[in-house]
């Protein structure tokens, strides 16, 4: 099958829109035809070479759409089915999987860092020669093949640019607090960050009963979106930034505090934002190879916590159903997390306007 897909060939080069040819599902993969695919701030560490990868691949990683085809021996996945993508698919009975901690399951990991299905071979080719999926999805095309793990069926009714978000930027930052942190009641949170992942940070801080929550960021238009999201303060960043912050805490810090950018120095002042005996997670994704100064007397002295938080700690077969219910219920306002769509030509547009800070998430539409 031929189809339409942005592939990058080299890091530090656009995207180009190819036709690349698309091999029918094997045992245990799922045909998908993308409806929506969201603008992810990790598929651009593959771009500027900050995650090494093989090339040359199509990203996209935040996908949904509808299944057409299953290949042998998949189960609970039939064609017409509306899905979520899930970017960490898990084999279900190694030592995490049974501990409840699948999005740290470590059987599948090797094919999809070397960027193939389960079996070592690629569904994509161009000319003859293979193309890699990233995150074994690669929705930044109009179809893709995926492992049947990837696959998380929603009610029909559920937007496909809202089930996008599910699968990644939701998760990663509703989860963060549900799951990682579990936030408690009455609490006060600071949150470093006012894109799709940090925005989401809001709303599962609000949904966990939080009294107070300060948001960092170098945006007052997103700082003031984010107070239409649950935030109750807005702080600019900059170097008085966590000053702000205990001053805005009753001279404490925060109770938690949460980093949704993934850079050192923010993750750092991170640490100093939060109270004595509070809790730092970092749900941004830090570029391989970077190192975060975290003082070590201090983190003795004052018994702070820090933690990380890989994909919201989830369950995707339990969690992408419960935000997607939490969104019918309007407890989850993920309408308003999509700040523009595009189509799959515009595909370097929105990543410039994801790098200017102009967007909270923007969304490719097919």
């Amino acid at each position: 099958m031929k189809i339409q897909a942005a592939l990058l060939r080299n890091a530090h080069e656009p995207f180009a829109i190819q036709q690349l040819d698309l091999q029918p599902p094997q045992e245990g993969e799922v045909q998908v035809q993308i409806k929506a695919t969201g603008v992810c701030h990790s598929d651009w560490h593959i771009v500027s070479g900050d995650t090494p990868h093989p090339m040359p691949v199509v990203l996209g990683h935040e996908g949904a759409g509808i299944v057409e085809s299953v290949g042998k021996g998949v189960k609970g996945i039939k064609p017409g089915d509306h899905v979520a993508l899930n970017w960490a698919p898990n084999c279900g009975h190694c030592f995490y999987c049974l501990r409840d901690r699948p999005n740290l399951c470590t059987t599948l990991v090797e094919p999809i860092w070397a960027g193939t299905m389960m079996d070592g071979t690629t569904r994509l080719s161009l000319n003859g020669q293979p193309v890699y999926h990233y995150c074994a999805l690669a929705c930044f095309a109009e179809r893709a093949v995926v492992p049947q793990q990837c696959c998380i069926p929603l009610p029909h009714d559920i937007p496909f640019s809202v089930a996008a978000l599910i699968g990644c930027a939701v998760t990663t930052g509703v989860g963060s607090v549900l799951n990682t942190a579990k936030v408690a009641p009455g609490s006060t949170v600071a949150v470093f960050g006012a894109g799709g992942v940090g925005l989401s940070i809001v709303m599962g801080a609000k949904l966990a009963g939080a009294k107070q929550i300060v948001v960092v960021d170098r945006s007052q238009s997103k700082l003031d979106v984010a107070m239409g999201f649950g935030a109750t303060e807005g702080v600019l960043a900059g170097d008085n930034a966590v000053n702000e912050i205990i001053g805005l805490t009753e001279g404490r810090g925060a109770d938690y505090v949460f980093e949704a950018i993934g850079i050192p120095s923010v993750q750092e002042a991170c640490f100093h934002a939060a109270r004595p005996g509070g809790v730092i997670v970092f749900a941004g994704l830090s570029p391989v190879g970077t190192a975060t100064n975290i003082p070590g007397a201090a983190l003795t002295r004052q018994e702070k916590t820090v933690m990380g938080s890989y994909y919201g700690t989830a369950n995707p077969a339990r969690d992408f159903p419960l935000y997607a219910d939490l969104y019918k219920r309007g407890r989850l306002d993920l309408d308003r997390l999509i700040t523009k769509t595009y189509d799959l030509g515009q595909i370097n547009e929105a990543y410039a306007d994801m790098l200017s800070g102009s967007i909270s998430r923007g969304v490719v539409l097919f």
